[in-house]
């Protein structure tokens, strides 16, 4: 059984959410960041549900603080729905979030995507190379030379994806339903920062060569 890490400070939460979860799953509970970060040590995490505002070290600190060595799932939980604020914590290493008050099938829903096996599952495979880098899936790492750039899962898949397909162009709903396994609904901030943040990775490789280029109004390819 997976286990799913709940970071939130709330009694009523905790209580919702562990009664809804544990079903299906082993549920850890921490009300605090610094708990959170202790329980995470300890125990052999699959997921984790994160609350921005805890006390002690925020969620924000306990996102970075995780991402430093781990590329665990994280959903973070937030009342905050500003698309700034949104594209910081994808930025920053978040997998997925909630906005408050939330309906618990959906919030079940995404913590199924991100805990099930995609088409693009990248363990176990072998190294691509395009250019001047070289992809290196199962260790979510893209290197030029002896330089290298760690990458998130879902910015590894993006790449694994164009890697594979050098000539075509994806459309942002096809990148989306490829790499997320769920239907698009619109949401290109969650592709537009992915693109972003993994622009900025390769950049830093190769500062000399684009990599991911945008057709306007159709998508992106591999330059």
């Amino acid at each position: 059984m997976k286990t799913i890490l709940i970071v939130e400070d709330s009694d009523d939460m905790q209580g919702l959410l562990t009664s809804m979860l544990s079903a299906e799953y082993q549920v850890v509970s921490a009300y605090s960041g610094t708990e959170g970060l202790m329980l995470f040590e300890k125990y052999p995490v699959s997921l984790i549900l994160l609350d921005r505002l805890l006390p002690g070290k925020s969620g924000d600190e306990v996102l970075q603080i995780i991402r430093q060595t781990s590329q665990v799932p994280i959903i973070m939980l937030t009342a905050l729905d500003e698309a700034s604020d949104i594209a910081d914590l994808l930025v920053a290493g978040a997998n997925d979030y909630v906005t408050k008050p939330f309906d618990i099938n959906v919030l079940k829903a995404r913590i199924m995507v991100q805990l099930r096996p995609t088409g693009t599952d990248i363990t176990d495979e072998q190294p691509l190379t395009y250019q001047q880098l070289t992809l290196y899936p199962h260790e979510f790492m893209v290197k030029r030379g002896t330089a290298s750039c760690s990458l998130k899962k879902k910015e590894c898949e993006i790449l694994k994806l164009l890697f594979m397909n050098p000539q075509q162009i994806f459309t942002r709903e096809q990148l989306y339903e490829q790499v997320w396994q769920t239907p698009y609904l619109g949401d290109e901030n969650t592709i537009n920062v992915h693109l972003s943040n993994l622009r900025n990775k390769l950049a830093k490789l190769d500062s000399e060569h684009t990599y991911i280029e945008t057709i306007w109004g159709i998508g992106v390819r591999l330059a």
